[in-house]
């Protein structure tokens, strides 16, 4: 119950929170910009907060060092000091007495101590914490103040520096960056999304084009980029991807053709054999054992036909068992020829020279590989005619060479490309009297790849054919 509500649910956000590649680009793009834009904004506004701090501070420190040394020096009981500037421009100095009554006010338009010290606010964990930071209606202030005594009678000493016009400074900064990086984030996005969308056009042409492709439209293709980038790289490789399935199929509709009417003649002589004895087998033994030696015929090719069928299909599907072990194969090919010597008495077959070696290989398919080329010769060679075979072993001990001929009708050069095909066949109305499928040249190149056997063909029409194979030595010996 809980899985299929987990299913469910999985469904419904797939469905209704789908998320397109080029928003989610943007969307990255966006939030790193934002993240940036955030980062410099505030190290600009805290750079700016501290700078301002820091510049108040250095004129009341200086300020302070001024008057303190000349009181200290005796300059400061001269009236005239204070109201020559005794502090840095910017900087207001009052003095009161013990009762808190004003003595000395070098600016008496000045905001009065009461206001400035009901205005005291937390001072910035940057700033001195000998200074205190006010604000009112209408301004901000930065002092400090010292304590003295003159004549046996104390004072207070209080030192402001006016910072209203870097707070509304820094006020109006505050407000242009937060502006700005609302302005700069809704251009990211708007910007980013038109440029996401223009890079991943290709990926929605090759995602309608994928659409549009069906069995019978294998052939289109998509249009591949001029600039050398990962999209025209992708588009190619889609193209051959689909050169590749395109070319399966054709394989696979040729396969299913040529099979179907390969089983269905055979099917079609024991159908009409069985007709024909059904109505006269019974009285006439001569269509009875005519009939019957024609139905098993037909069976035993379809048998044939069906076990390389079915090696082709353990072949495509990596499951045709391949037993490699040490094989001597001068003695393999001089039984393989001793059998075909036995049971072929319309032509003469010889084996010349049989270097010894021993290669790695199945018994089993080496020996099918030789059994197809020699039966394709006899095959294909008028009675009468000769098949040889010898192997000789290469001058650096690494292969031998076995080459298999005839004096038979020969292969046009337009189709020796194609004779390893399946179901190829050069002449259909003469491999109806030979019984050929084109499935055995397929079947023999199959065997070799598996065993690094490297096949050449040489043939000329009616002059024969000579197939030469070379089979690497896994141990060598001397001849």
């Amino acid at each position: 119950m809980l899985s299929a509500t987990n299913s469910r649910l999985a469904r419904w956000i797939d469905r209704y929170f789908y998320v397109r590649i080029s928003t989610k680009i943007t969307l990255l793009y966006a939030a790193i910009l934002f993240f940036v834009l955030i980062l410099s904004t505030a190290i600009l506004g805290i750079g700016a907060y501290i700078y301002f701090y820091r510049q108040a501070e250095v004129d009341l420190d200086r300020s302070i060092r001024h008057v303190m040394s000349n009181i200290e020096s005796g300059n400061a009981a001269e009236a005239k000091f204070w109201f020559e500037g005794p502090v840095i421009p910017g900087v207001i100095v009052r003095i009161t007495d013990r009762s808190g009554r004003v003595v000395l006010d070098t600016d008496a338009h000045f905001p009065s101590i009461e206001t400035v010290e009901s205005g005291r606010i937390s001072t910035p964990i940057w700033a001195n914490p000998d200074m205190e930071v006010s604000e009112f209606k209408g301004g901000a202030v930065y002092h400090a103040r010292r304590n003295i005594e003159y004549d046996g009678i104390p004072y207070q000493i209080h030192f402001f520096r006016t910072i209203t016009t870097e707070t509304d400074f820094f006020n109006s900064l505050q407000r242009l960056l937060f502006y700005t990086v609302a302005g700069c984030f809704v251009l990211a996005l708007l910007a980013g999304h038109f440029i996401s969308r223009r890079i991943l056009k290709p990926i929605r042409e090759i995602t309608w084009t994928a659409r549009s492709i069906e069995v019978e439209r294998l052939g289109r293709r998509l249009d591949v980029p001029r600039a050398r980038d990962e999209l025209s790289e992708l588009a190619r490789t889609f193209n051959r991807m689909l050169d590749r399935l395109q070319e399966g199929f054709q394989q696979e509709q040729r396969f299913v053709s040529d099979a179907s009417h390969e089983l269905r003649t055979p099917l079609t002589v024991i159908l009409g054999y069985s007709d024909m004895l059904s109505r006269w087998g019974r009285e006439d033994k001569n269509i009875l054992d005519e009939g019957i030696t024609s139905i098993r015929s037909e069976a035993e090719n379809m048998q044939q036909l069906i076990e390389k069928l079915l090696f082709l299909a353990r072949a495509d599907q990596k499951r045709q068992a391949v037993n490699k072990e040490d094989v001597d194969l001068a003695e393999l090919l001089a039984d393989t020829m001793e059998k075909m010597q036995t049971v072929t008495t319309s032509h003469e077959v010889t084996l010349g020279r049989n270097d010894p070696a021993t290669v790695e290989a199945d018994p089993v398919l080496l020996r099918q590989l030789l059994r197809i080329f020699l039966e394709n010769s006899l095959k294909y060679t008028p009675p009468g005619g000769h098949i040889h075979a010898y192997s000789i072993r290469t001058p650096d001990n690494s292969a031998v060479t076995v080459t298999l001929t005839d004096d038979g009708i020969g292969i046009a050069p337009e189709h020796q490309t194609r004779i390893f095909d399946r179901f190829y066949r050069v002449d259909s109305s003469r491999t109806k009297e030979t019984g050929g499928s084109g499935l055995g040249l397929s079947i023999a190149r199959w065997i070799a790849e598996r065993h690094d056997i490297k096949i050449v063909l040489k043939s000329a029409v009616d002059e024969g054919t000579t197939i030469t194979l070379t089979i690497p030595i896994v141990h060598d010996e001397t001849a």
